[in-house]
């Protein structure tokens, strides 16, 4: 398998996770609990940057043609323009900063980080970003004080994105022997 057809499957596969994932939700106020945020973090841990995004921008693209792929199983162009549409706009910069700052602690010359600790910080980073987007965009559709919003939008979301991280860190193992048995097959073709 050559390795573009190889992440062309996994980046598929990336995205039929979200679209698997996010649906499913607890509605908490005006910003529902979803597992989208453990797919997206798990595509940019498993895929090169380019790719992750590119999940999710096929996820993105899904939902607003119609599946219904977004948290409650709603789709459409107006959950993308809603109050929480700046999260799912996120989703593509979440995938971008946790992927690029995780290649770049774990894969350099010098190593600064140990795998785990370059996956972690990535995704809280990542996290953080996808945090300030989703806020921002609530804020400019709900005229809603930035403090306020906060409430809304991320305080009640700490605790699960922690456990979302602890996950994804503790499949780590298990996504570099994926890829690493993935790169094997390129190689012997």
């Amino acid at each position: 398998m050559k390795k573009s057809t190889r992440s062309l499957v996994l980046c598929a596969m990336c995205t039929a996770l979200t679209c698997v994932l996010a649906p499913v939700s607890i509605p908490v106020g005006q910003v529902p609990i979803s597992l989208a945020t453990f797919a997206v973090m798990l595509s940019a841990a498993l895929l090169d940057p380019k790719w992750g995004v590119l999940s999710q921008v096929v996820y993105l693209l899904l939902g607003c043609i119609g599946l219904p792929v977004f948290a409650g199983f709603s789709s459409g162009v107006a959950s993308v323009a809603g109050p929480t549409g700046g999260y799912l706009l996120g989703y593509l910069a979440l995938a971008a900063v946790e992927g690029v700052l995780y290649r770049m602690l774990s894969h350099s010359g010098q190593k600064l980080l140990k795998k785990s600790g370059a996956l972690v910080l990535s995704m809280a980073v990542g996290t953080a970003v996808l945090y300030a987007f989703g806020t921002v965009w609530f804020c400019a559709v709900t005229h809603t004080p930035v403090g306020a919003a906060l409430m809304v939008c991320v305080v009640p979301f700490l605790l699960g994105d922690v456990a979302k991280i602890a996950v994804v860190t503790a499949l780590e193992p298990q996504l570099e022997r994926v890829r690493d048995r993935l790169d094997r097959s390129v190689q012997a073709v």
